[in-house]
């Protein structure tokens, strides 16, 4: 990969952890949600892959698959955690799933300027 192309990907995801850490406690978000509010709207795995390196200071129990659900891991217990985490922020899972009609966050790109 280029310089550029290296340069791009921490860009990214200095904007997907930016994004992530304005989603409020209770509310959740999805891949693909987050790919379109940093402007990269078919991105969502580019979304799950700046995830896989996320800081501790990033709420990545806020987000979600497409159907409200929590995504597979590798590690098993990283699903656990995020149900536990999100229970504890007041979200109620059904069916091991997320109401998104009740809990997603419609927040706005507003922080983005170009």
């Amino acid at each position: 990969m280029s310089a550029a192309g290296v340069a791009g990907g921490m860009r990214f995801r200095a904007a997907v952890y930016a994004l992530l850490r304005r989603v409020p406690r209770g509310q959740v978000v999805t891949y693909g949600q987050v790919a379109a509010l940093v402007r990269r709207p078919r991105s969502a795995r580019a979304v799950g892959a700046a995830m896989k390196q996320c800081p501790d200071s990033v709420p990545w129990h806020r987000v979600v698959n497409a159907q409200g659900g929590i995504s597979r891991r590798r590690v098993a217990s990283g699903m656990l955690t995020q149900r536990i985490r999100l229970e504890q922020e007041g979200v109620r899972l059904r069916r091991g799933r997320v109401p998104l009609k009740r809990y997603r966050w419609e927040g706005t790109p507003r922080w983005t300027s170009r």
